[in-house]
Order: C-alpha cells, then structure tokens, then sequence
C-alpha cells in the first residue's frame, strides 16, 4: 500500500492560497511567507514566498521578488528571481529578472534584462 500518492501539479492560479494581501491594503516593509501568496494591494519592500505569488491586477511591488512560481498580472517595479515566470496581458515589469521558465502574453510590458540559467 502506498503511503504517498503522485498527485497531478496544480497550475499556479489553482492552487490553495494561504496568504491574501486585498486591494487598498498598503504594506511598507518586507514580506515573507512559506506557502502560495496573492497580492492584490500593494508592497513596498521585498517580497520572498517559498511556493508561489500571484500578483493581481490591481497589485503592486515596488521591491526584489524571489519565489519558485509567479504568475504577474499587476506591477513590479524591482528584479525577480524565480523558477517559473508568467506575465500576463496586464502585467508590466520594469527590473531584472533571473528564471528557468518565462511565458509573456501578449500585451504584457516588460523592461529589464533576462537572465536564464542552465
């Protein structure tokens, strides 16, 4: 009997969420949390979620991004680091951004230089 059973991966956007930061709220200060976050206010400070970040349209970081996933529907104004990146049609990105996997919808806006290691 198997203990563990390989579950399919979730897409980002289907994943249980345990940290919402809503639209209107304001957060000046560094943010860290270990499971999937949405943002949909906004953060000025750096931001490190240990699973993944979605970042609402409505949201905004104004600060370093470092995650393992991140779908980008919002603004970044500050590098990223992170495994997998999707920006979508909204999203607009002015910094750095370092990943193994980078999707840009169209219409996104993205500035900055692109590194992707091996």
């Amino acid at each position: 009997m198997a203990i563990f059973k390989n579950q399919p991966s979730k897409e980002l956007d289907q994943q249980a969420i345990s940290t919402i930061i809503s639209e209107g709220c304001i957060i000046d200060g560094n943010i860290k949390a270990t499971a999937f976050a949405r943002i949909d206010g906004q953060i000025n400070g750096d931001v490190i979620v240990d699973e993944g970040l979605i970042l609402g349209e409505k949201g905004s970081i104004k600060g370093k991004v470092n995650t393992r996933q991140m779908v980008v529907y919002g603004t970044i104004t500050g590098n990223i680091d992170a495994e997998q990146l999707e920006i979508r049609n909204s999203g607009r990105i002015t910094g750095d951004i370092k990943t193994q996997s980078l999707q840009i919808e169209s219409g996104a806006v993205y500035n900055g230089n692109l590194t992707m290691p091996q």
